[in-house]
């Protein structure tokens, strides 16, 4: 069975003088601060409760944090190693988030799948491209299909070549 991710609040609470002193989650040790962090059910030193890859300390980034395979993390991090954008719409296998894409309409696209399909034509920043019935068409084979189908070039769009994320 594959745990699912999970996102948890953090709370800040204001350490009360006459409470007895909490266990740190994170160090085991005793928090004496004056404000303590709770978050998974536990309490954290604010120092102690950080990203497990970038090593933030989460009580500062956000009310957030994210549980993945035993690792606490951060937004950002949670997305880049386990988000995914969607399908390409060319390959239909799966984007991670972190990756740069091309779009065009609703569709997304690996940057190496985004070309002509029909010529397999790569293309370059500045060149137009069309999309057709949903495939992504050079001018080349845009305007000679024009020609032999005789479809009128009404309500086509023309997109400029866009980077996302």
């Amino acid at each position: 069975m594959q745990k699912k991710e999970k996102s948890f609040g953090i709370q800040m609470l204001s350490v009360q003088p006459d409470t007895k002193p909490k266990g740190c989650a994170g160090c085991n040790r005793k928090i004496k601060d004056r404000y303590l962090l709770k978050a998974l059910d536990k309490y954290w030193h604010e120092d102690c409760l950080k990203c497990a890859c970038c090593d933030c300390r989460l009580g500062e980034v956000g009310s957030t944090l994210y549980t993945k395979a035993n690792l606490i993390l951060c937004r950002r991090d949670y997305l880049r190693l386990f988000g995914v954008t969607g399908n390409c719409a060319a390959c239909s296998k799966l984007i991670p988030a972190f990756e740069m894409v091309m779009r065009a309409k609703d569709n997304v696209y690996h940057l190496d799948c985004f070309a002509c399909q029909l010529c397999n034509q790569r293309f370059c920043v500045g060149d137009k491209f069309f999309l057709k019935n949903n495939m992504i068409l050079c001018q080349t084979d845009y305007e000679e299909g024009l020609m032999k189908e005789g479809y009128a070039p009404q309500g086509e769009k023309l997109f400029p070549y866009q980077h996302d994320r």
